[in-house]
């Protein structure tokens, strides 16, 4: 049995503490910010693409999705923002079983990302993993989770999206690197985004996202 995935949530709610510079979402890759990039990447992959972030909604405006922050604009990591698109996705209507969330620093995602979690997905959690390392973030969870992560939150426990993930029922999808490059790679920092930059550059067609 396959998982019905038809909603990912771009979790963008961090505070960009370490880019020292503009919000991740918007810095600049190829020539377009991150968040178009990985838009983009999942648009083909899903139904409907929404953003997780805090604060004015309207900076967003531009690429025309909806925008939902975490409760009270919390800042309280991931594993809130993850909380925040389940919430959402039942409250709209879902029609899927899961949802997947990335995070918005991952601008070269693979094609086939919504497809092999769904396939892994059905019993519980699917997570990304690549290079023998888990992407907690990466992943497809599904919508029944929302009461366990709000309950785990409301008690003040660790907020770490890989420590919730170790109490539910959890299957590892690992990614290989058959395009020469990690698919799930960070750019948290200036240095990475430059590296980004060059690796955007080498891919053909000079444009960020050809991992599949």
């Amino acid at each position: 049995m396959t998982a019905r995935i038809t909603t990912a949530i771009i979790l963008a709610g961090g505070r960009s503490s370490r880019m020292a510079g503009p919000e991740k979402a918007f810095c600049r890759l190829a020539g377009r910010t991150m968040i178009d990039i990985v838009a983009a990447r999942l648009a083909p992959q899903v139904e409907r693409v929404v953003i997780n972030a805090n604060g004015d909604p309207g900076r967003f405006a531009a690429l025309g999705l909806p925008v939902i922050a975490d409760a009270g604009d919390s800042f309280e990591g991931p594993l809130a923002g993850v909380l925040a698109g389940l919430v959402w996705a039942r409250a709209t209507g879902n029609t899927g079983s899961h949802i997947v969330t990335v995070p918005v620093d991952s601008p070269f995602l693979p094609g086939n990302l919504v497809a092999r979690l769904a396939v892994a997905g059905a019993g519980g959690v699917a997570v990304a993993a690549s290079l023998g390392r888990l992407h907690p973030v990466i992943a497809a969870w599904p919508i029944e989770a929302a009461g366990a992560i709000a309950a785990h939150l409301a008690a003040g426990r660790a907020r770490g999206v890989g420590a919730f993930m170790s109490r539910l029922p959890r299957t590892v999808v690992a990614f290989d690197m058959t395009a020469g490059y990690d698919p799930f790679i960070n750019v948290n920092t200036p240095d990475e985004l430059a590296a980004a930059e060059a690796l955007a550059t080498s891919l053909a067609g000079g444009s960020a996202g050809g991992a599949s």
